[in-house]
């Protein structure tokens, strides 16, 4: 099992949203980064588990829990002229855009916030606080638990 940290605009799509997606959980679509998309296609796995983390917000920080239940999925709304990330270079025999389900596993107890990361050196080498502008990113199993450890202090 490896462990990820998979960002998303709270007011887009919060983790509040995919705790309301119950056990069906919720395409992680929209990624257009190829790094990120890279990511989603070759390294992550189901059983998988992820933070959630709120960006682009007044106190961006890690959320939730969750686990994959899926992976290799051609991203629906690079199929969908509608959607704002509609790729009329990708269909369905040959998808420029893969994604991943994912369901809630459980909210924390509280947002950890970017801030109070930055303030662990055994997060140092974080990729979130490093070069933390990708959607998706890796965590060492040691960050994992050190955030874990997080929650309640």
């Amino acid at each position: 099992m490896k462990f990820w940290l998979l960002k998303s605009e709270p007011d887009t799509f919060s983790y509040t949203d995919l705790e309301s997606a119950l056990n069906k959980g919720t395409v992680w679509d929209g990624v257009r980064n190829y790094q990120a998309r890279n990511i989603l296609r070759d390294d992550i796995n189901v059983g998988d588990k992820a933070f959630f983390y709120h960006s682009s917000c007044k106190e961006p920080g890690i959320a939730g829990l969750c686990t994959v239940t899926e992976t290799n999925i051609t991203d629906p709304s690079s199929l969908d002229p509608t959607s704002n990330y509609y790729d009329p270079k990708s269909s369905p025999d040959n998808p420029r855009w893969i994604t991943i389900r994912v369901v809630a596993d459980r909210a924390l107890n509280r947002v950890i916030t970017l801030k109070e990361l930055r303030q662990h050196e055994a997060l140092s080498e974080m990729v979130l606080l490093n070069r933390g502008r990708l959607s998706v990113q890796p965590v060492s199993e040691e960050e994992w638990e050190t955030i874990l450890g997080l929650e309640h202090s």
